[in-house]
């Protein structure tokens, strides 16, 4: 198999190429294979394939569209898999163009690091060869363009380190055709046209070469109102006076893995002694950084010709930024010949204070040859006799250790030829003219390299496992890798397991990153003493915060203050690194940082009032977050009389289930904190809250944890009716898990407690009864159960919950074979759920709606019905019922001979409910599946699925989808020749028919 994405779409399986559809169809291929092995989410895949106008069905016509091409491509169910709430793409070596394309450029990169420059122009020539044009040749739409565009210039970086080399190799005249082409497409790249001028020159055609630049500098001033370049505008004159260092030559050797990356200087000075380096040593073990690197390099080698340039390296205390910014000076320092100069400005180091300007330009006025007598005394004097020195030099200069812009402003030299590195935990926005790159954390596999290098590979060798658990546990902090490797550096006899388990005490890992003079916890303590008293406040109140992702409102909520001081707040940590940002207006603590957070509290913080407003804002978010998701739910609780927090602004159900989704780990986390502070009302009152969203999204283990505080909670209440209301709501996750008993005793007694204080809860135990009855079988009882809960909600115009116990009931009555009367409810059920806009239950409704139209025979019926519910599905909402959809949606197919469709469905909805369902969603979908499967001709595939399912469905306890297995398998026997076995399990299901009131209709697969 083979796809190509650069240029037009093309297909190939073998020698034949394939036909891959509608454009949509093609656009959502080509979203996948631009992110090969990456989890694309739906949304995502509905803005390329729809730009800013997708139908409503979007959502569904994607799923279509990957069905499609998972039937148009040889095996397309392994190539496009489902993952999460979107698609992956998964391709092997070689079968995907720009996969080659980075394979190739990556690999000339090493070649030209290594000294090997033609085996680095083959590599490129290659990458050249795979460019057809723009993706999908422009047609692609906003997503796929934007994409396309980021290939465009990956495409000409790769143009312009190919034709200099070639130029390097000394090639010259065969390279002005291409390099024409390239410059007439892209006529203001002034890199390109130096190419093009330095090939004719060199091909004996000085005069066009100086024409060239003529043109460009025409073009320049009327398309933009700009001159050429600095290092364009020196070629030209190095043309012009035909200066030797133009002239054609072959590299004898390369200095350092990015030489051939860029021109050489055009001028070199000349000195008559050694040039000053105060350098510090490189590390030899340097790892990762490959972007920021690459950044740096081209800066240092690519002068703006608009004054000195100025690089900042800012990132959290540890994260390695002294040995980037010298690594990258190394690299550097032949292209400033004047010197390369280190000064370590002590911002931020243990028992210092930060040096004054005036004595660190004593230092460097000494260090390039001033005499102390011709140095004056006072700072501005000093600064102005810096600036005429280094305006005269080629000088590298590197500030270390930064604590801000006041301290560095005095120090940066005059001269463009000059480079400035800078490494500060602060940004200093103030400094203007200063390219800022920060650093953030290594990746968890430069961390596993970074310890294999200390290490040595036959340490790291031995413990995989162990070495991978240490990088995780350190963080992606440079620091903390070399601490814990400096540590079993100096004790052999520790395994790296021991060290683990070591650090895995949370409580003391800040103690065990520790070695010598250097602590992370010392290096996170200075950046923390450097804030103000109310900051130091604000950082050790947001430790208390559970989630990974903290935004303004809960922030505010948290300290006490109103979203605009909270955000300068954050921001204000954000700055000092001791916040990170990996989304506009969500912040969150590095592990290590939050561990120090904690560690660091003291008795006047106001906690327990910080949880409770935590609590109280949590509470009244998802209450706004419930209102828009689940229209027609009954409200419980009061709003606080004063201090309300505010609240985000959540406009629509999408936006609603984003937040949810984004809250979601903290909310598990805070409604624990809650329980465990004794605040027993707004535990309660979270925690239902927080049940909706569970139980959209099928987390019924979750479900179950999040009920038990309620209900514990609950008890230390003088509240029947909440209590009652989380003992419903827990038996209702017993019956999602299977613990039917457990949820049969939990209902019952919610009704008690609830008899004759709150009816509407009354009415919710008795439709949970309804249910677990049913479960097991008890067809009599769970009708009446859910018939008096139907009555009461009724009465008391619960319309949300009338329509879920309808749904419920017939249920129990399409299982028992009395289809007439489970249509009528389920056909009510719809109604209501459509009058109060409730989708998820409408799905459960309109699906038993047509199961009972299955039953009596009424097939289209019950396809239009199972339709209307695929319409509303998403896969990544209540999985298990989507998986239920499914399976019914492949036996209608199966029904209607259109056996490729119904093998289809029939495997997505187990692999939905494999993955994201309950073992009583499971037991149901498997038998469903089974039966297509038996219908379909495939008795030993049906036999082994209704196996699987029986084996469910007993252990549970779940009497009618046991029955339908033992069913199943006792048609797939006879369909296989075993009468006995048929026999035995036909036998067996209709005991357990007679015991539960099945109807001969109802025992019909």
């Amino acid at each position: 198999m083979r796809f190509n994405i650069l240029g037009s779409l093309e297909g190939w399986h073998g020698e034949r190429r394939l036909r891959l559809g509608s454009p949509t169809q093609e656009r959502v291929l080509v979203t996948l294979l631009l992110e090969p092995g990456r989890m694309v989410p739906v949304p995502r895949l509905v803005a390329a394939a729809w730009d800013d106008e997708p139908p409503q069905t979007a959502g569904h016509q994607i799923r279509k569209a990957v069905a499609a091409l998972r039937t148009r491509i040889p095996g397309g169910a392994s190539l496009i898999v489902t993952d999460g709430a979107g698609y992956r793409a998964v391709l092997g070596d070689n079968e995907l163009d720009l996969d080659e394309f980075g394979r190739r450029a990556a690999e000339a990169r090493q070649a030209v690091a290594a000294g090997r420059p033609a085996e680095a122009v083959g590599h490129l020539r290659a990458c050249l060869d795979l460019w057809r044009g723009p993706v999908l040749s422009g047609a692609g739409g906003a997503v796929i363009s934007a994409a396309s565009a980021a290939l465009e210039e990956r495409h000409m970086a790769v143009a312009e380190q190919y034709f200099e080399l070639q130029l390097e190799l000394g090639e010259s005249g065969q390279l002005i055709g291409p390099l024409r082409e390239l410059v007439n497409a892209h006529p203001l790249r002034e890199t390109l046209r130096g190419r093009l001028m330095l090939a004719l020159y060199r091909a004996g055609r000085q005069a066009d070469a100086l024409e060239e630049f003529g043109r460009v500098r025409e073009l320049l001033v009327e398309e933009l109102g700009i001159d050429p370049g600095a290092e364009l505008t020196r070629l030209y004159e190095a043309i012009l006076r035909d200066s030797p260092e133009v002239a054609p030559r072959v590299p004898q050797s390369v200095s350092d893995r990015a030489a051939l990356l860029v021109p050489a200087p055009l001028t070199q000075p000349d000195r008559s002694e050694p040039a000053p380096c105060t350098l510090p040593y490189d590390l030899p073990d340097f790892t990762g950084r490959d972007e920021e690197l690459t950044r740096l390099l081209e800066v240092g080698r690519d002068p703006a010709g608009q004054g000195t340039r100025i690089v900042g390296v800012d990132g959290m205390g540890g994260s390695g930024k002294t040995a980037l910014a010298v690594h990258a000076a190394h690299l550097l320092a032949a292209d400033y010949p004047d010197g390369q100069l280190f000064v370590d400005l002590r911002g931020f180091s243990p028992g210092e204070k930060a040096q004054e300007p005036g004595a660190v330009l004593h230092s460097l006025l000494r260090t390039v040859g001033i005499p102390d007598d011709r140095i004056p005394d006072d700072l501005e004097r000093r600064t102005l006799l810096w600036r005429t020195v280094s305006a005269q030099r080629k000088l590298l200069l590197l500030l270390d250790n930064a604590a801000d812009a006041a301290q560095v402003r005095p120090l940066l030299p005059a001269s463009e030829d000059c480079l400035a590195i800078l490494t500060s935990r602060v940004r200093m926005l103030e400094l203007d003219g200063a390219e800022w790159l920060s650093l953030g954390l290594l990746s968890a596999d430069d961390s596993t390299t970074l310890l294999t290098r200390m290490l040595g590979t036959q340490r790291t060798a031995a413990e995989p496992d162990a070495v991978a658990e240490l990088a995780r546990l350190c963080c992606g902090l440079p620091l903390a890798l070399r601490i814990t490797t400096a540590r079993l550096r100096n004790r052999p006899r520790w395994t790296v397991r021991y060290l683990v388990d070591r650090l895995a005490d949370e409580t003391r890992r800040l103690r065990e990153l520790s070695a010598g003079e250097r602590s992370v916890e010392a290096t996170l303590r200075l950046s923390y003493q450097a804030m103000e008293a109310d900051r130091r406040i604000a950082f050790r109140l947001l430790g208390l915060h559970p989630g990974s992702a903290i935004d303004v409102h809960s922030a505010a909520a948290l300290l006490g203050t109103d979203v605009h001081d909270a955000e300068d707040v954050l921001e204000h940590l954000l700055d000092a690194h001791l916040l990170e940002q990996h989304e506009a207006g969500l912040y969150g603590f590095h592990d290590l940082v939050r561990t120090y957070a904690m560690s660091v509290r003291e008795v006047q913080d106001d906690e327990e009032g910080a949880v409770e407003r935590l609590v109280v804002y949590y509470m009244l978010a998802t209450d706004r977050s419930c209102d828009v998701l689940f229209p027609g739910r009954n409200r419980f609780g009061e709003p606080p009389a004063d201090g309300m927090p505010e609240l985000p602004r959540i406009e629509g159900r999408d936006q609603a289930l984003r937040w949810f989704d984004r809250e979601h780990e903290a909310l598990l986390a805070v409604v624990a904190q809650a329980g465990a502070q004794r605040l027993h009302s707004t535990a309660a009152l979270l925690a239902r809250n927080v049940l909706f969203y569970l139980h959209l999204r099928g987390h019924y283990e979750e479900f179950r944890v999040v009920n038990r505080i309620a209900v514990t909670a609950c008890r230390q209440l003088d509240d029947p009716g909440l209590l009652s209301l989380s003992l419903s709501n827990l038996a209702v996750a017993h019956w999602w898990l299977g613990d039917f008993q457990d949820g049969i005793t939990t209902a019952q007694e919610g009704l008690e407690v609830a008899a004759g204080h709150d009816r509407r809860t009354e009415a919710s135990c008795l439709d949970v009864l309804g249910l677990l009855h049913g479960a097991l079988g008890n067809f009599d009882a769970a009708r009446t159960y859910l018939a008096q809960g139907i009555a009461l909600h009724g009465e008391l115009g619960a319309v949300r919950m009338e329509a879920q116990a309808l749904a419920n009931l017939s249920t129990v009555q399409t299982w028992a074979g009395h289809y007439a009367e489970g249509a009528r409810y389920a056909a009510r059920a719809t109604e209501l759920n459509r009058r109060i806009g409730e989708r998820g239950n409408e799905i459960h409704s309109l699906t038993y709606l047509a199961l009972a139209h299955l039953g009596t025979g009424e097939d289209e019926r019950a396809r239009a019905c199972l339709s209307q519910a695929l319409e509303l599905c998403d896969d990544s909402r209540q999985p298990g019922n989507v998986a239920f959809v499914l399976a019914h949606w492949a036996r209608i197919c199966q029904r209607l001979g259109e056996r490729d469709a119904a093998a289809e469905h029939a495997e997505r909805a187990l692999d939905l409910v494999s993955a994201e369902g309950t073992v009583l969603r499971q037991a149901a979908v498997v038998n469903v599946v089974g039966l297509v499967h038996l219908r379909g001709g495939a008795p030993a595939r049906a036999m082994e699925l209704h196996r699987h399912a029986h084996e469910l469905a007993s252990r549970l306890g779940y009497r009618f989808e046991t029955a339908r297995a033992l069913h199943g398998m006792a048609e797939a026997a006879q369909a296989l020749g075993d009468e006995s076995t048929a026999l035995r399990h036909r036998s067996a299901a209709e005991e357990m028919y007679d015991a539960m009131g099945v109807t001969p209709e109802g025992r019909r697969l």
